[in-house]
């Protein structure tokens, strides 16, 4: 009825192995991206920014860093909320050091700073996973926050402990600071995401990509086949924790302005990210996007319709959006454990066949 692929035929392998080779499928996503990127500026105001518009860019390039861990290499990690550390407190010491720098620039070096830091604990993985590899990576978390805590080269020797972001602009417009214009936070953070979801698309289709779910599916029979385990988990530890970092820097320059790194990036972090992308859909770019929606847009729902519609206590509010969260991620583990990414792709099959859905 809506969705359909008649007369939508292919001549050369190029057009067939394009990211989104069906033309319903390409136009509806130019269609969205036109509108976030022309129309959402002119409407965004600083609620709809700091609630719903910054916390879901942000997590979403999280996400897909997580995801491309978990979802596609199948190398579990609960060390997210520290790696996001490590990509504030690189952009931080960065924008200090350099002060005449970009913060474009200084937000990339971060994200691969990241990367490396990733790399030297996703090495334990070679040899253990599972279970083990998750204990490494939690103990990865309390060790990285434990650092940032300790050390005090790290916050510049500040008397409270906290960082925060000096005032820095890109073409003329403020992007961190107090007098920062909605649209441009928005537009900046938009740019990474839309970046980080082609890169991972294309990284995910690929060779590397195929790899990573060889390993995922079964590593004994992928190193058979000569899948390499130690480039293959390696590199998936690098690029999620690049994307990861990425997300980390923005958290902290362009939402937050100043963090503590206990408060802001402790173990709640880390299981927040790894709930979106269980509600979302392991191993799905657009589940990635899917979980950060649901899990951005779920406190705001509840908190405006609850607490300030019905008049709730806040904290009866905040007890029953966990208790929410906690429901569905058992639902979707055990109805569909591919999440919302595999609901859709059930209901494009059904629109496909309309009338006759299976």
């Amino acid at each position: 009825m809506f969705y359909r692929e008649a007369g939508d035929f292919k001549t050369t392998y190029v057009d067939d192995n394009q990211t989104f080779p069906i033309k319903f499928d390409r136009y509806r996503y130019y269609a969205v991206l036109a509108f976030a990127v022309a129309v959402v500026p002119f409407f965004i105001n600083d609620y709809w920014l700091n609630a719903i518009f910054l916390p879901f860019l942000i997590y979403s390039i999280a996400a897909i860093g997580l995801n491309i861990l978990v979802g596609y290499c199948g190398q579990v990690s609960l060390g997210t909320g520290g790696f996001m550390a490590v990509g504030a407190y690189a952009a931080y010491k960065l924008m200090t050091a350099f002060p005449d720098v970009s913060i474009f620039f200084h937000i990339i070096i971060a994200g691969g700073i990241t990367a490396f830091v990733g790399v030297l604990f996703g090495l334990p993985s070679l040899r253990i996973k599972g279970f083990y590899l998750a204990v490494a990576t939690l103990a990865a978390q309390f060790f990285l926050v434990w650092l940032f805590n300790r050390v005090p080269w790290f916050y510049n020797y500040s008397a409270s402990g906290q960082i925060s972001a000096p005032e820095r602009t890109i073409f003329g417009h403020a992007v961190t600071g107090a007098n920062v214009a909605p649209w441009v936070a928005y537009l900046f953070c938009l740019f990474f995401v839309i970046v980080s979801a082609i890169v991972a698309r294309n990284l995910t289709r690929g060779s590397v990509g195929r790899k990573w779910m060889a390993i995922r599916d079964m590593d004994i029979a992928a190193e058979i086949i000569g899948v390499n385990p130690l480039t293959a988990k390696i590199s998936a530890f690098a690029v999620s924790s690049f994307f990861v970092g990425i997300s980390g820097a923005l958290f902290f320059t362009v939402y937050l302005g100043a963090v503590e790194v206990g408060e802001a990036f402790g173990i709640t972090k880390s299981f927040l990210v790894l709930f979106m992308i269980i509600i979302g859909g392991l191993g799905s770019i657009f589940g990635s996007f899917a979980g950060a929606a649901f899990l951005v847009l779920l406190p705001v729902l509840l908190k405006n319709t609850l607490v300030t519609g019905l008049g709730w206590p806040t904290d009866l509010a905040a007890h029953l959006e966990f208790m929410i969260v906690g429901g569905l991620i058992i639902v979707f583990l055990i109805a569909e454990p591919h999440g919302i990414a595999q609901l859709w792709r059930v209901t494009k099959e059904k629109l496909r066949l309309w009338p006759f859905p299976h």
